[in-house]
């Protein structure tokens, strides 16, 4: 079942942050560093995310994100650097940090015949001041399903559970490692509403998220690590503004990247998956016309054709040559 945004408002999340003053970080991270066998995974790190921002972290797999993230969890201990979550070390005070935080993981753990009811009440059992479980169960449209054995749910039902766990206990910060994953898109777009949602009460919100359109619709600021470095930081805005204007181009049939390239005020092209070219232009509309001419003259019919700023996915792929689901 999918509520309502006016259903939404009525869970008695907090209405303020009571965590720290708003000019103060929740996270601070400063030259962070993590090895497995010697080898870097997560190397001389450096970010902040305010309080009350949504903050996404993008990056190909094993570029650093799971061990950074656990970390500021509390789970992994660094070899180097300093991190602070909401003004605490993470592994030496996991405890009280787990009191103020939320975690929503990707597997959720649960046993394979408790209900998402019993399972709201019992984990709200286990904090001082938590949410109401029927008010979750509503907010994340689970009613219907509230007595349907885990092992029964859908795995978007499931991911929704499992971000309803994340917000029992009323927390200040919350991580969500892909939210979204195996929700169908009316369940997706529920599931942004929500998160909007928290950022309007004042939570700050850790995204971690192969979609991303998901990323450049929530993230206040995205941040995009590689080889356990950072690479880019900015809003969505800031990091495709500077890209230039591009031409994307989509056809049955490859075409020589060099007839690109000699595309009037074309800057350099690429091809980002087979059949479709990214072309770099200083004046998009000369390189159209010019584009234009190319496939009539050589009777190509393109499946597809974009023309404008370049997508935060183009900047993805620019900045680390890989997909994020390589």
């Amino acid at each position: 079942m999918i509520v309502s945004v006016s259903r939404q408002k009525r869970l008695a999340l907090p209405a303020h942050v009571t965590a720290a003053p708003a000019a103060a970080p929740a996270i601070s991270v400063s030259h962070l560093t993590k090895c497995y066998s010697g080898r870097p995974v997560v190397h001389d790190l450096c970010f902040e995310v305010r309080t009350g921002e949504v903050f996404a972290l993008l990056g190909p797999n094993g570029a650093g994100k799971t061990t950074t993230i656990e970390i500021l969890e509390g789970y992994r201990v660094p070899d180097g650097g300093t991190a602070r979550v909401l003004g605490i070390e993470p592994w030496r005070q996991p405890t009280e940090l787990h009191r103020r935080i939320g975690l929503m993981l990707q597997q959720g753990g649960f046993y394979p015949t408790i209900t998402p009811r019993e399972a709201l009440h019992l984990f709200a059992s286990f904090y001082e001041k938590p949410a109401d479980p029927d008010a979750l169960l509503r907010l994340v449209g689970l009613e219907d399903a509230a007595r349907t054995r885990y092992r029964r749910l859908s795995g978007g039902q499931r991911q929704r559970l499992s971000l309803a766990v994340a917000l029992v206990g009323q927390p200040e910060l919350v991580f969500l490692d892909e939210p979204t994953a195996g929700m169908d898109p009316q369940a997706r777009h529920l599931t942004w509403g929500i998160i909007r949602d928290l950022k309007a009460r004042g939570l700050t919100v850790i995204l971690t998220t192969h979609f991303i359109e998901e990323a450049e619709r929530l993230a206040d600021r995205v941040a995009i690590i590689d080889g356990g470095r950072l690479i880019a930081l900015g809003t969505p805005g800031e990091l495709t503004s500077g890209a230039g204007s591009d031409l994307w181009l989509a056809v049955d049939q490859p075409i020589d990247i060099a007839e690109l390239t000699a595309l009037p005020a074309a800057r350099g092209a690429r091809e980002q998956r087979p059949g479709e070219y990214l072309i770099e232009s200083t004046a998009p509309l000369d390189t159209l016309v010019g584009l234009a001419h190319w496939l009539r003259d050589h009777n190509r019919a393109p499946r597809a054709l974009r023309v404008g700023r370049r997508s935060l996915e183009d900047v993805f792929l620019h900045l680390t040559g890989k997909e994020l689901r390589e």
